[in-house]
């Protein structure tokens, strides 16, 4: 009887092993803390999958658990002021310094836009939370957490939208000195999505012949900027991937556009473009914008572009507003400087790694740090227990950046 009670441990522990083994390149630090934590990622993706299935929660109601599970309440402390408000209609959490600083002290900005593939995450979760009391506390900087609406309930273009009308908001003289804010020290960030919806929102200000207040600088960490191109040679190194597998990513970029899972489909083969994008992949040509070792031993092929049924066509796949990387030239060059980080491991790498060649041929000051074992996400990483020695790197030189350049 101990034999067999022996036998049934051994065999649960081997397929628990099994299942929580995923082939993680060896480069990366800390493997098995990483398969644990994909491990989870994984059970509550096949959850939602199964719960949808059955018509019970959709994909993204169920990987909302996430959100909630991180939660928190953001207080005030001895450091920090924290408040909530609400700028043109859209919610927003003010992280300033706790002690009021001399009479005329004006401080940096930073305006963060939290990720989570425009369907998930919040500027409430502890991660973020986290980063922008450090942000406060090392830069003796207003931080800006902006809590936009969320996909698949509020589609391309809300979130954009409603970070767009929060630094517009912000942007104007009479707020900027109510928070006691430089107007020339102000900058927009974000990661993941987030990076997206920054890069997105510069441009556009930078358009936008009515503002005054222009923005100092741009921070984008691990962004996604492009639609068009969904096998790119990150897309084929990182398919399966933590934190963001291909999958994953590409059902963020259908859910983002609309409720039709026919896109989710045909963006997978990489078959959803129509004759509306021909002439704008050459902004996606990664043949052209990547550096030679990130391209070898791929062959490019440029993603087939077939004549769509006119009710199949997703205009927002082109607009520059979800895919800053479509905008020409022309309209790069006066853009601030920029801070872009990119992880080896993680399907993002060359949306990164396009912008900056852009960026640079523009003209326009970019900093690049590229994390040869990073993977998405890794500077969220930073709280128990999900706590990566790498994402403190990450965090420590991203807001050492700031400091410098900010």
């Amino acid at each position: 009887m101990r034999s067999k009670g022996i036998f049934l441990l051994l065999v649960f522990s081997a397929l628990t092993a099994y299942y929580v083994y995923s082939p993680i390149p060896d480069e990366i630090e800390e493997r098995w803390k990483l398969m644990i934590t994909d491990c989870f990622f994984r059970s509550l993706s096949h959850l939602a999958d199964f719960s949808e299935l059955l018509g019970l929660k959709d994909y993204m109601g169920v990987m909302m658990f996430i959100t909630i599970a991180e939660g928190v309440v953001p207080v005030s402390d001895e450091r920090v002021r924290v408040t909530e408000e609400v700028f043109d209609g859209v919610g927003v959490v003010v992280y300033e310094p706790g002690q009021q600083g001399g009479d005329g002290e004006l401080r940096r900005a930073v305006v963060y836009l939290h990720g989570g593939g425009w369907c998930l995450g919040s500027s409430r979760m502890g991660p973020y939370d986290l980063l922008a009391r450090q942000l406060v506390s090392e830069l003796n900087a207003v931080v800006i957490s902006v809590e936009y609406r969320l996909a698949p309930e509020h589609h391309f273009p809300v979130p954009f939208e409603d970070v767009y009308r929060v630094i517009k908001h912000f942007l104007q003289r009479q707020v900027l000195a109510k928070y006691s804010v430089d107007p020339g020290r102000i900058a927009v960030s974000g990661d993941s999505a987030g990076g997206n919806l920054a890069a997105a929102v510069t441009q556009q200000l930078q358009q936008d012949p009515e503002q005054q207040v222009a923005l100092k600088a741009q921070a984008l960490l691990y962004p996604v900027l492009q639609a068009l191109d969904l096998n790119t040679p990150s897309y084929q190194q990182n398919q399966e991937m933590p934190i963001l597998p291909k999958t994953l990513m590409v059902r963020f970029w259908s859910e983002y556009f609309t409720s039709d899972k026919s896109l989710f489909h045909a963006m997978m083969s990489n078959s959803h473009n129509s004759l509306e994008s021909v002439g704008l992949l050459k902004f996606v040509n990664w043949s052209a914008f990547l550096p030679e070792s990130f391209r070898s031993p791929y062959n490019y092929s440029a993603p087939a572009a077939e004549s769509l049924d006119p009710s199949r066509t997703i205009a927002a796949i082109i607009d520059p507003r979800a895919s800053p990387l479509l905008v020409p030239d022309s309209m790069l060059h006066a853009l601030p400087k920029a801070y872009v980080l990119t992880c080896e491991y993680d399907v993002l790498r060359d949306d990164g790694l396009m912008y900056v060649t852009r960026l640079r041929r523009a003209g326009v000051d970019v900093t690049h740090e590229h994390y040869s074992t990073g993977f998405h996400g890794a500077l969220m990483f930073t709280m128990w227990p999900t706590d990566f020695q790498i994402g403190h790197k990450m965090k420590d030189n991203y807001i050492h950046w700031l400091k410098q350049n900010l």
